[in-house]
């Protein structure tokens, strides 16, 4: 498929309105490496290892074995998330999954499947116009 047919060849638009629905409000994962542990331990000020021990699960069967997921709490939120500011208390270190948000390649292959985010993100369709370019770049940046 050549670029100029892609659905988003023009671009998309997103600005982040800082409501938190990406972050929560149902089970999922929140894939972390090494490296961001590392990182937002330090903005915690703890030991990485502390950190991963109160925060961090690894899968332990099946296809996702040994994959590492920040925790949830009851209510399906990101540990990271301010349950009364409903933003990210550690944004400027967040992992690459959340910093390429919305531009995952599930949420973009198809228009249908953007439409159906942009019900659940008040930041998609309005901002910033990101190019097929840096669209591209952020959707092959974080794989689930």
């Amino acid at each position: 498929m050549s670029k100029k047919s892609l659905w988003y060849s023009e671009g998309l638009q997103f600005e982040c309105q800082a409501c938190g629905s990406c972050c929560g409000g149902g089970p999922g994962f929140v894939w972390v490496t090494q490296d961001e542990i590392d990182q937002i331990a330090v903005k915690f000020g703890i030991e990485s290892e502390l950190f991963e021990k109160l925060f961090v699960w690894t899968i332990c069967e099946g296809e996702l074995k040994g994959r590492r997921s920040l925790k949830e709490y009851p209510n399906g939120d990101c540990v990271l998330l301010d349950e009364t500011t409903r933003t990210c208390k550690f944004y400027e270190v967040r992992p690459i999954q959340c910093r390429t948000w919305p531009f995952w390649a599930q949420n973009i292959v198809r228009k249908d499947f953007w439409d159906a985010i942009s019900k659940r993100c008040p930041g998609c369709n309005r901002g910033r116009l990101y190019s097929l370019e840096e669209i591209e770049e952020r959707r092959d940046a974080f794989e689930l």
